[in-house]
């Protein structure tokens, strides 16, 4: 049996290593556009092992995460890849935000969330001395990690097992016609025949699909996040991960502090519009990937539904000290002048026509294609769960 992945990111070769190790017999390829793995949302994010606080309970995101999180954990222990369950305090400023603090409390309890602990500012300021608040929860066990080091590790184990991680393979369609093999056709004219293919393409999973045959809703708007880092002598404000309270209208976490593997402290990050599919800066602009946004009904439902938080967004966006105001609310001593740029990242938010921005993952199989049309954050701590889901599905 040959399984063909598309998309070399940390949910593609997740699924190839579990591939390799579970179907010995399988001849396993992952088809990957870049000339490296794992170059574009696996890379660029803040690194955060997550608990599974926020996701309703029942759906993919919670199953699948708490269960990625315990295989994350297990599988860099193994590898030798650097983990550090730094904890994580999601802090309320303001009264109105208690309420909603609680509520996250309850739904991660339900979720399987071990040792939380909702805390009062005094015990606040044990935990992040340079944090404020009326309260905080209290998950010890969020951690940080490099998701870029784990999926290196992940093509390693693949080709070690004898599956082909092959680079500078940009894939235009899947074609799974009634009694013929689907087949991967790539750009140049080349084709990979399998008997099962799995589409894990992140940010051109709709563009993929669609150019398939698949229906176009959900469609991706890019959303890019863009991030400040602590200068290395302001590090120290900052021990673990530090989080506001969340609007739960939005799928976006807000402003954040998050210490790095590495050790440096992020800040961010904000979520504004990306102009590209890979638009990691503002002068990134694809005419193609734009006209695509601005014709999606959905999109223009969101900005229309959402467009004060747009609004302040694009005030961050334009201004370090607006930016670092808004974390500036539970790190008081935080200044515009302690932080520097660093990269940005961008989310692939699937759009629904009627404007919803799908929260939960969303994986559909149809004959012998496997395809993952929304994979957002927690998607990097579920991998490995996800990767267990998807195989379940193969023929």
């Amino acid at each position: 049996m040959r399984i063909a992945i598309v998309g070399g990111g940390i949910l593609g070769l997740a699924l190839a290593r579990l591939a390799v190790m579970e179907r010995p017999d399988a001849d396993v390829v992952v088809l990957e556009k870049e000339h490296d793995v794992a170059l574009h949302q696996t890379a660029r994010n803040s690194g955060v092992v997550h608990a599974g606080l926020y996701y309703e309970p029942g759906s993919l995101k919670a199953r699948l995460c708490r269960r990625g999180a315990e295989l994350m954990r297990a599988y860099c222990a193994q590898h030798g890849v650097p983990y550090h369950a730094c904890g994580k305090v999601v802090v309320a400023t303001r009264e109105d935000e208690l309420a909603r603090l609680e509520a996250i409390h309850r739904r991660a309890t339900a979720n399987g969330v071990p040792d939380l602990s909702l805390v009062d500012g005094a015990r606040l300021r044990e935990l992040e001395p340079h944090a404020a608040g009326l309260a905080a929860l209290h998950s010890p066990h969020t951690a940080i990690v490099d998701f870029a080091a784990v999926a290196r590790a992940l093509a390693a184990d693949v080709r070690a097992a004898g599956g082909e991680v092959r680079l500078g393979a940009a894939v235009a369609r899947v074609r799974d016609a009634p009694r013929l093999r689907p087949r991967a056709e790539l750009d140049g004219g080349m084709v990979v025949d399998a008997d099962a293919i799995v589409v894990c393409a992140g940010l051109h999973a709709d563009r993929l699909a669609c150019a398939s045959g698949r229906a176009a809703d959900p469609r991706i708007v890019p959303f890019r996040g863009e991030y400040w880092a602590l200068r290395p002598e302001r590090t120290a404000l900052v021990r673990g991960l530090i989080y506001p309270v969340p609007d739960p209208a939005l799928p976006f976490l807000g402003v954040h502090l998050t210490r790095r593997i590495d050790g440096s402290v992020l800040v961010g990050p904000n979520a504004v519009l990306a102009l590209a599919r890979e638009g990691y800066r503002w002068r990134d602009v694809d005419g193609a990937d734009l006209a695509g946004t601005v014709r999606w009904p959905g999109a223009w439902r969101v900005f229309g539904r959402h467009w004060r938080t747009g609004a302040a967004e694009l005030a961050r966006s334009a201004s370090r000290r607006a930016f670092v105001g808004a974390a500036r609310r539970y790190v008081p001593e935080l200044r515009a002048a302690d932080v520097v740029p660093a990269p940005a990242g961008v989310r692939a938010q699937a759009v629904g026509r009627d404007g919803r921005l799908i929260d939960d993952f969303r994986l559909e199989t149809t004959g012998r294609v496997t395809w993952v049309r929304n994979a957002p954050s927690p998607a990097a701590t579920s991998s490995l769960a996800i990767a267990e889901e998807l195989l379940a599905r193969l023929p």
